[in-house]
């Protein structure tokens, strides 16, 4: 297969780029096959226009493999969620899109970056703490599974600065 074609069905090199209001389907459905409550496309299209969202993809070719979405407010933000599309998981491709997405928060002032990770999401810790976060509270049954469990979060902090 020539190279041209390759890259445009989903070889070559990942980008990471704002996104935009198109790619609220898409984004919501990576959510939705990431977490027990997805959430939709139009939950993603006021995302994208608010002016205190950041909201990155991450693009293999033409498809978008991840997003990390997040909301400044003052100095501080929030990351609100960060995924990838389960079949390109272990590549390393969530550390450059949280670092590449961190440099942005702080571009637009924000010092501090705070998050919630279910407490046995060890993946997901371990790309937060690689990435510098460190754990300073935790909120207990904060997470309600669909059979009605309840588990814990914890919060965590980076600083920009």
């Amino acid at each position: 297969m020539m190279k041209w074609l390759s890259d445009w069905w989903g070889g070559g090199k990942a980008v990471i780029e704002p996104a935009g209001q198109r790619d609220a389907q898409r984004l919501a459905q990576l959510h939705g096959a990431s977490f027990h409550r997805g959430w939709g496309e139009g939950e993603f299209e006021v995302m994208l226009t608010e002016r205190n969202t950041l909201v990155h993809r991450l693009r293999l070719g033409q498809k978008i493999i991840g997003f990390a979405v997040s909301r400044i407010g003052a100095d501080e933000a929030e990351l609100l969620s960060i995924a990838i599309d389960a079949a390109q998981r272990g590549r390393g491709l969530s550390r450059n899109l949280l670092l590449t997405h961190l440099g942005h928060l702080a571009g637009r002032g924000a010092r501090k970056v705070f998050l919630e990770v279910e407490e046995n999401n060890q993946p997901a810790r371990r790309l937060y703490e690689w990435a510098g976060f460190e754990v300073i509270g935790r909120r207990e049954r904060y997470y309600q599974q669909p059979g009605g469990e309840q588990l814990n979060a914890l919060l965590m902090r980076r600083d920009l600065s």
